[in-house]
């Protein structure tokens, strides 16, 4: 099978999660196309026979290269089984409203684009405080603090499971072949 990997990334973990998946396809003997969506010329790049889409929550919302690309390629990403990984930290939540609202993120691109995933997953994501401006570090360590993760930052931190990333995969994979045949 040819499976499209794409992705949006803002600050470089969906798209290293995009990677694993892509490595993983490739190790379970398929063909993987790893796409960056936000990639000046960007387009189908020929057919596929399967599409994970991974996109990062900042903000409450999906990047707008995402969202346009379903919206544009919908026809075809319906005629095929898909998956969205959905990247967020707010997944991690030990609090009912934080933990709710993640799940909630792919019920409004649902909505937003008219597409449905046959899979969804999510995966949490990094704490980058390396990369964050003096604002968004401050932000973003209150928001920790208060969740009970890390507030030092002087580091940044992953919090990405790659073993359940891998078990989502092969899942996937496993339904989609069932498909085709």
């Amino acid at each position: 099978m040819i499976i499209l990997v794409a992705y949006a990334s803002v600050e470089g973990q969906t798209a290293k999660i995009a990677s694993r998946i892509a490595e993983k396809v490739e190790d379970a003997g398929h063909q993987a196309i790893l796409a960056n969506l936000a990639e000046p010329g960007f387009a189908i790049p020929g057919r596929f026979d399967a599409v994970i889409l991974c996109g990062p929550i900042h903000m409450g919302a999906y990047p707008n290269t995402l969202i346009r690309f379903i919206q544009n390629w919908k026809a075809a990403l319906l005629e095929v089984p898909s998956a969205l990984v959905t990247v967020s930290l707010a997944i991690l939540s030990d609090y009912s409203e934080g933990h709710e609202e993640a799940m909630s993120y792919p019920e409004k691109l649902i909505k937003e684009t008219g597409w449905t995933p046959q899979v969804q997953y999510h995966a949490a994501g990094a704490l980058k405080y390396l990369e964050y401006d003096f604002f968004k570090r401050w932000v973003m360590r209150r928001i920790s603090g208060h969740e009970g993760r890390p507030v030092d930052t002087s580091q940044d931190y992953e919090f990405t499971d790659w073993a359940a990333l891998d078990v989502f995969t092969a899942d996937f994979l496993a339904q989609a072949a069932k498909q085709e045949v």
